[in-house]
């Protein structure tokens, strides 16, 4: 279920942990770093290593928006659409992503490539409208600049 990589890294975060339940967000990010993504099968595997139901982790898994229970294209791109973004212009960057992506929300690319997100704050109003590609923020936006840095993701 769970790869040595995997099962060795998860290990290292529970000496973190008074709790090793306490570590499951963190486990769950290591599978979904080696994987892409947390299947019903590794959820599985580190439900049995925490001690926990599989119901609990999954109840924690889609609790959080960044774990991802399906699979994801290589880059995420997570389009904020908070009140900052949206009356910077979000519905337009979107509109945008979307035609030029050829994807709705929610949805990967047919080569595998993106998958599109929206999410409540990326903490950069400042910055309005931003999105955020894999680790990347990118702020300021306008379709060009999506266009730009979106050639960045192979």
């Amino acid at each position: 279920m769970l790869s040595d990589a995997e099962r060795a890294e998860i290990e290292e975060e529970l000496s973190h942990y008074p709790d090793k339940r306490a570590a499951c967000v963190e486990a769950l990010k290591v599978v979904q770093r080696h994987r892409g993504w947390v299947s019903d099968e590794s959820l599985k595997g580190v439900a049995a290593l925490l001690g926990m139901t599989c119901d609990e982790l999954d109840g924690v898994a889609t609790f959080y928006n960044l774990i991802f229970r399906k699979p994801v294209g290589r880059h995420v791109i997570f389009l904020c659409d908070s009140i900052s973004c949206w009356t910077c212009g979000c519905d337009a960057m979107r509109k945008g992503l979307q035609t030029r992506l050829g994807i709705s929300m929610g949805e990967t690319t047919l080569d595998g490539r993106f998958t599109l997100l929206p999410i409540v704050c990326l903490g950069a109003c400042d910055r309005a409208p931003t999105m955020m590609v894999d680790d990347d923020l990118h702020g300021n936006l306008t379709t060009q600049k999506i266009d730009r840095a979106l050639e960045q993701y192979p």
